[in-house]
């Protein structure tokens, strides 16, 4: 399409999706599911998910948009009419996840303003810890709708941020991007050499590489694995549509989702080094939580109190902490936005930059929510169902219909095409598609529904059952009805002359 943008180089469009693949999960996520299943045990456990599942679907994401330049909501309309509402369920889960991501994007900005107060807070492990309860005032359950204006104020700044990186699609991604994936990895190191210079940061470096082989055994290892890997490369989000939507016909997809892919996982070991060699150089290994918000917010800040006696220095290393954060979390951020831009932009024939505006603004409008006294408890329910429930299954239907419906030799050649040294095996790339990937959403699907039906009596935490059903429940089910909602509209909208496109595979 000539009004569509493309990325200047192959290397902003290799930076632009490593952006958007390394998230805030890369640094709390990871490192705590890696202290939970026994360190390298959790590392081996990723890399064979990684290789059997991540690698193949992000190549499948690309290739399918590339060759039909379009977003998720058309691309998936090009492998089937009928197959279309699976674009629509990803791109409206993408719309729910940005609206609370961009406020856990304004709580870093938060901290990262009010980093200062670790100077006055040495040694003070229940100031520190204490410090984001104070300035979001937040309740941790659905009560107060109190909105405290600092965070409101941050809240407004991360949209504007998000919109800023985005206003000219791939264009203005690309030049962001230049910027916002190298400044986390130089940020990364500077903490990395500070951890590990630290006495006791040798046993926080061994807990997370030496294996502990009796955690092979525990099957939440392989179901915490496989969500990390398939939550962590931005696919089923209509991201990577977008982003491979933008890519030229000379690129090297087979070998730039590898560089991706890797690249992902490696800041993720840079991160638990980071984490493990910290907290282990302040005797704190035993209190890494796989909780991202815990962990960042209140269990790290105590952290930072005691890296040394100097308060000046600890509010200097948490302002480097949590401006890395930011340089994580914006990367994905606007990359979800452009995700949902280019697939409805792409749908309705607008302009990506009017559709840009619309989503940030309704966006904007609806994650004030999230930043009230009750906001973290809604946003709580509302990561839950969308990750556990929504974006398992949008996975799951996304292979059954690209692998089952459509003739997977034709995606596998425009995966190899312009390849010289690196090929995708078809038979990797079909049993990872058609039987693997599916095997393991499924798995992880049926052990979230054991884990909420089974074990915890059909309730989410301790949030009252309205509450899960008007932010889980109801949310799921317009995710799903959302592309028969778009038929209708559609359908009404031929009838005042809209003509939609003719999406086909030519080869």
């Amino acid at each position: 399409m000539e009004k569509r943008g493309m990325w200047s180089s192959r290397l902003t469009f290799i930076l632009a999706a490593i952006g958007s693949a390394v998230g805030l999960g890369n640094a709390w996520r990871f490192p705590g599911l890696a202290s939970k299943h026994g360190g390298g045990t959790f590392l081996v456990v990723y890399l064979l998910a990684m290789l059997l599942m991540g690698i193949p679907l992000l190549m499948m994401e690309i290739s399918i948009a590339r060759k039909f330049r379009r977003g998720a909501i058309e691309s998936m309309r090009g492998i089937g009419k009928k197959w279309e509402p699976i674009g629509w369920a990803a791109t409206s889960n993408a719309f729910v996840i940005v609206c609370y991501y961009a406020v856990v994007f304004a709580w870093v900005i938060m901290m990262f303003v009010f980093s200062w107060r670790f100077a006055g807070m040495t040694g003070d492990n229940e100031a520190a810890s204490g410090l984001f309860f104070e300035l979001t005032q937040t309740t941790g359950a659905i009560e107060g709708s109190n909105i405290p204006a600092v965070v409101l104020i941050c809240l407004v700044i991360a949209w504007a941020l998000i919109f800023y990186c985005i206003r000219n699609g791939a264009n203005s991604v690309g030049k962001v991007v230049k910027f916002t994936v190298f400044a986390p990895v130089i940020l990364l190191l500077i903490m990395a050499v500070k951890g590990c210079t630290m006495p006791g940061a040798g046993a926080g470096l061994a807990k997370l590489f030496i294996p502990d082989l009796t955690a092979f055994s525990d099957p939440t290892l392989w179901v915490d694995a496989v969500g990390q890997v398939f939550y962590s490369l931005s696919i089923m989000m209509a991201i990577m549509f977008a982003y491979g939507s933008y890519v030229g016909d000379d690129a090297n997809v087979a070998g730039d989702a590898m560089i991706i892919a890797f690249s992902d996982m490696a800041i993720s070991v840079l991160s638990g080094i980071v984490m493990f060699s910290t907290m282990g150089g302040t005797g704190m290994l035993d209190k890494i939580t796989d909780s991202g918000v815990a962990t960042a917010f209140i269990v790290y800040p105590q952290a930072i109190v005691n890296l040394t006696g100097n308060g000046v220095f600890n509010a200097i290393f948490g302002a480097i902490f949590y401006l890395m954060l930011i340089t994580l979390a914006i990367d994905s951020a606007f990359s979800i936005v452009e995700g949902i831009s280019a697939a409805v932009s792409d749908k309705f024939h607008l302009k990506p930059k009017t559709v840009t505006i619309g989503v940030c603004a309704v966006c904007g409008l609806i994650s004030i929510v999230f930043v009230s006294e009750a906001g973290l408890a809604w946003l709580d329910i509302v990561d839950n169902w969308t990750n556990q429930i929504n974006l398992i299954l949008i996975g799951i239907l996304e292979c059954v219909a690209i692998g089952w419906t459509f003739n997977l030799r034709k995606v596998i050649v425009e995966i190899n095409k312009n390849t010289k040294r690196y090929k995708m095996p078809y038979f990797w790339f079909a049993a990872s598609v058609k039987f693997i990937s599916p095997v393991l959403l499924i798995s992880l699907f049926i052990w979230n529904m054991i884990t909420l039906f089974g074990i915890n009596g059909g309730s989410y935490g301790d949030y009252p059952i309205w509450a899960q059903v008007v932010a889980g429940w109801a949310v799921s089910l317009l995710v799903f009805a959302s592309g028969f909602i778009a038929k209708i509209v559609i359908a009404r909208k031929k009838k005042k002359g809209f003509v939609e496109d003719e999406i086909v595979w030519k080869d």
